[in-house]
Order: structure tokens, then C-alpha cells, then sequence
């Protein structure tokens, strides 16, 4: 794993319980950490059609791009 996905996992893990183990909260951190890997590859673009057809893609919703 590189430098910025662990940096992004970690991210995503300090949002959340670690001790939980429900179904719920590992659905829960795995959606979190899709969204941030998302923003963070939508944020080096600038044409929005583009920024809003990798959201749809992965089915992330992001305000202002709906």
C-alpha cells in the first residue's frame, strides 16, 4: 500500500470505532474510505464533467457536483 492510500485508510479509520466489528461499521468505514480515494483523484481535475462521471462511477455523492 502505498503512502497516500495508507494516509487515506487512516483517515477513513479515525472516523470510526476500531473496537466495533459489526457488519454495519465495517460497511460503514469501507464506504468512507471509497469516498476519500474518490475526492482525492476528482481533486487533480478541472473540467467538472469529468469530476461528476468518476463520482457517478463509484456512486459518490459529492455537493456541488450533482
Amino acid at each position: 500500500m502505498n503512502d497516500n492510500i495508507r494516509a487515506i485508510w487512516n483517515q477513513a479509520a479515525s472516523s470510526h470505532q476500531q473496537a466495533e466489528t459489526s457488519r454495519e461499521t465495517q460497511e460503514n468505514f469501507i464506504n468512507r474510505f471509497a469516498e476519500l480515494i474518490v475526492r482525492e483523484c476528482i481533486a487533480n481535475y478541472d473540467d467538472l464533467n469529468s469530476m461528476k462521471y468518476i463520482a457517478d462511477h463509484f456512486g459518490i455523492k459529492i455537493e456541488g457536483l450533482e
